[in-house]
Parts: C-alpha cells; sequence; structure tokens
C-alpha cells in the first residue's frame, strides 16, 4: 500500500488547538483538536499554557510520522497574532505566554509615546491602533522596563506563529504577517522596522525575518520534509480567496472578532481611520491590507446566553433560527429597530443589544432578530470604513456568520450595490498555511473550487 502524500498543519487558535492533514487536492484526510485550560502568568493574570502546548504539538507530530498510510511532505502553522514568547540562548521558554488582553500600565504607555512622537503619529506611521498589550511591541517594552534581568535573558522573542514552528524546525526565525499586525513594530511607509525599533536595540531581540512562502529543509524524526516560518491566522485566512479570485473584493472574517479585510485598498491609513479601530495588516507577499475590527462574535457568544437564560432555550437554540423579515418588520413598527442602518463614518463598536431589556420581546426568535440587527448595525459602519477607496464590488463573509442566515440577509441589505456571498472554505486558516508554501511540496496545481459560495440577494428587510 502506497502511503498518501500530505502536508501538515497546526492551527492554534485562542481556544482551539487543531492539527491536520491535507492531501495534494487540499482536502483533508485527518484532523484532531484540543482545548487546554488557562493557567495564570507571574501577577496572577490568565495565560495561555506554553508548557502543554508544546509538549502536544511534538507528540501529535511524532504520532503522526509513525503511522505508515501518511507520507508527510511538509508542515506548516498558523497561530493568534499579538503573542511573543520568550526564548533563551538554549531555545528555553523563560517566561509566561502572556495575554494580550492584559491591562498595561498607563504610565509606560503614555512615556513611550511621548518619547516617539505621540500616539497620533506612531499609529499613522505603523498602521497600529493603540491597543496596550495588544500591540505586541509593548508587551516587550514592558519586559524591558518592569523585568529588565528577563529581558537580559532573552535571545529571540518569538511571535506565537513562529514559536510553534520552531517547535518543530528549530529554527528562530520572524515573519512578516506578524510583523505587520498592530504590532507598533513596522514602518509601513519605509518597508521596514520603526525607528524606536532600532533605537531601543530591539533588532537583536527579533530573529531573521524570512519570507512567508518560503519553505527550508528540516528533519524531524529521521523524517526529511519542507517546513514554513508559520503565519498569523488572520493573514494566513485570506489566502485561499487571494489564490482563488482575481476581482477585487471584501472579506468579513467572522469570529471572536469580526474582521473586515480589503486587500485592494491602497490608501494610506487616515488619523480618522485609526480611531475607528482600522489598521493595516501585511499579507504572506508583504503587501499591505487594510482592515476594520468588530468584536462581533464575542458580543453574540455572550447575548446567546443571556436570551437562552430569560426564555429557557438551551445554548444552541439560535442556530434553528431562520432569517424572518416579518420580524423584523415588526420590531421597526414598535420602534425597538430602525428601518434602515444608520450610515456614520464613527464606529462606537458598541452593540446595542447589550443594554436592551429582554422583557420587551415576546420570544426568542424577536430577541434574536434584534441582535444581529444590533451587530449588522456596526457590522455595516465597520466594513463600509474599509471599502471606501476601493473598487470592490462582492463581499465574501467566512467563519460562523456566514452559516447565520439573518445576518447575511441584512448584510446583504445593508450593501445592496455589492455582490454578498456566504463563503465556505474548509478550515480556511489551515488551507491557507498549506498555499503559502505550496510550491515547496505540491505539484499540482491549486484547486479552482476550493471555495464554496452561496449568493444573498439584497431583498428588502422591512
Amino acid at each position: 500500500m502506497n502511503s498518501l502524500p500530505v502536508i501538515a498543519i497546526f492551527d492554534i487558535g485562542k481556544t482551539n488547538k487543531k492539527f491536520f492533514l491535507l492531501d495534494t487536492s487540499y482536502q483533508i484526510v485527518h484532523e484532531q483538536s484540543i482545548t487546554f485550560p488557562e493557567i495564570h502568568d507571574d501577577d496572577g493574570d490568565a495565560c495561555e499554557d506554553i508548557k502543554a502546548l508544546t509538549n502536544w504539538i511534538t507528540k501529535t507530530f511524532t504520532g503522526i510520522l509513525s503511522q505508515k498510510e501518511y507520507d508527510v511532505k511538509a508542515i506548516n502553522f498558523s497561530a493568534y497574532g499579538a503573542s511573543f514568547v520568550y526564548i533563551d540562548a538554549e531555545g528555553k521558554v523563560i517566561a509566561p505566554l502572556y495575554n494580550y488582553l492584559k491591562d498595561y500600565p498607563a504610565k509606560l504607555k503614555n512615556a513611550f509615546y511621548k518619547k516617539y512622537g505621540g500616539e497620533e503619529n506612531l499609529s499613522c506611521e505603523t498602521a497600529s491602533p493603540v491597543l496596550g498589550s495588544l500591540n505586541s511591541g509593548m508587551q516587550l517594552h514592558r519586559v524591558m522596563h518592569e523585568n529588565p534581568a528577563l529581558y537580559k535573558k532573552i535571545k529571540y522573542a518569538l511571535h506565537l506563529p513562529q514559536y510553534v514552528s520552531f517547535v518543530i524546525t528549530r529554527k528562530m526565525v520572524s515573519d512578516i504577517t506578524s510583523i505587520g499586525c498592530h504590532t507598533l513594530l513596522w514602518d509601513f511607509k519605509k518597508n521596514n522596522y520603526h525607528r524606536w525599533v532600532k533605537e531601543e536595540g530591539w533588532e537583536k531581540k527579533l530573529a531573521p525575518v524570512k519570507p512567508s512562502g518560503k519553505a527550508f529543509n528540516i528533519k524531524f524524526n529521521n523524517k526529511t520534509l519542507k517546513a514554513g516560518p508559520g503565519l498569523h491566522d488572520s493573514s494566513a485566512a485570506l489566502i485561499p480567496y487571494l489564490a482563488v479570485f482575481k476581482e477585487p473584493f471584501i472579506l468579513i472574517s467572522t469570529g471572536t472578532w469580526c474582521i473586515s479585510l480589503n486587500p485592494f485598498n491602497k490608501k494610506p491609513l487616515t488619523v480618522k481611520e485609526l480611531k475607528n479601530d482600522c489598521l493595516c495588516y501585511l499579507d504572506y507577499k508583504g503587501k499591505p491590507v487594510k482592515a476594520s475590527r468588530l468584536f462581533g462574535g464575542y458580543v453574540h457568544e455572550q447575548q446567546i446566553k443571556r436570551i437562552a437564560k430569560h426564555f429557557r432555550k438551551h445554548g444552541d437554540f439560535y442556530k434553528s433560527i431562520k432569517y424572518d423579515a416579518s420580524i423584523i418588520q415588526h420590531l421597526a413598527d414598535l420602534d425597538i429597530l430602525k428601518n434602515k442602518f444608520e450610515d456614520s463614518d464613527h464606529l462606537s463598536g458598541k452593540i446595542t443589544f447589550e443594554k436592551r431589556q429582554l422583557k420587551n420581546f415576546k420570544n426568542y426568535e424577536e430577541s434574536y432578530h434584534c441582535l444581529i440587527h444590533d451587530i449588522m448595525q456596526q457590522q455595516f459602519i465597520s466594513t463600509k470604513l474599509v471599502l471606501q477607496n476601493s473598487n470592490v464590488k462582492r463581499i465574501f463573509v467566512d467563519g460562523g456568520f456566514s452559516n447565520n442566515s439573518i445576518y447575511m440577509h441584512l448584510l446583504a441589505f445593508a450593501f445592496p450595490q455589492l455582490e454578498v456571498y456566504a463563503a465556505s472554505v474548509a478550515q480556511a486558516t489551515a488551507m491557507g498555511a498549506a498555499l503559502a508554501i505550496h510550491t515547496s511540496w505540491n505539484p499540482l496545481p491549486v484547486p479552482a473550487d476550493m471555495v464554496k459560495l452561496t449568493y444573498y440577494e439584497p431583498l428588502p428587510v422591512m
């Protein structure tokens, strides 16, 4: 029996850690998933269990190589961003993987921005809104000032995607998709590290930058194969769409965050856009991708718990609710909802439903339609921010909300001038990580039918 040629992908999310094998036609032939309880860092704040993650990666890959039915030709990695793993000269992890939601000291933050030209100026140059610990450069800055003994021991600060690559490859590298992701590290105008990185002497603490799409040769447990340097997950999820579609589009990648990605908006970030939580990513070829973010998935997750408890339904009851225009009309007649989405150039990010009283709804269906409508009000503004100044004709939605008929119908109503599609790529992030090093391991062309589309007409919703 011949072994099946495959690529192995580790896809490390904030909650779920996944492992896949994909064949040369990019069909998933093996997958597994695990979650780890959070632990606490030295300040008592919740954080990732980096030791458990490391052990799982090593054990999982060792196990798959022992299975004769698969011939692993290559491996690549994707992971969430804004997180550094600190490595000493011997390759040992020497600090917790601090949570990117960890509170950042105001005094330290203010002194930093004052030293390097102010928040507005530095944000524009680095395409990074002021986000505290979500700016990973600020995490290393904090270590330098609050824990100089640790800082001195650091050989390299590796972003999480590059750390999980290091676990298997033992190569310490940096990757442009991680560096160019609201880190404050990259000067988008000069296409290099920002001057403050050099002035602080940090170039020695950041591993050499390697091309995201170039694999290197490694040997693991006597198996020779190609390995990629790892990718930031948002950038990885965009790759299948760029591989298949050439006409301009926006991708709304929905999960905890609803991120509107426009690879075809070449205009530099403005101060107004930055203040509305817009930023730029760098894709795996080093090109800027304008993006806006909405914490819509998180709000949805919290509010469906509240709705289910109030109406005494199980937690997944929302999955059975289909779009009903008469409910939207009824809520509009009661002045609970307005009959159109408000056009605004200011994204509050606040979802009105969080303050609504559930007693004002007669059933679960009404309250849930209202929740999605309230999320869409902010989604409309968020997506429009990156739609401007581009010739986009289509919107693709992937992730959780692509399966939500209420969300999709309301999005089509919000943008009647565009074609709106629910898009389905089996595990888009993992697929993107595989495609990034396609030419290194796969002799076949990229499948043209990789992305499945469902069109939503801009029907009247009221």
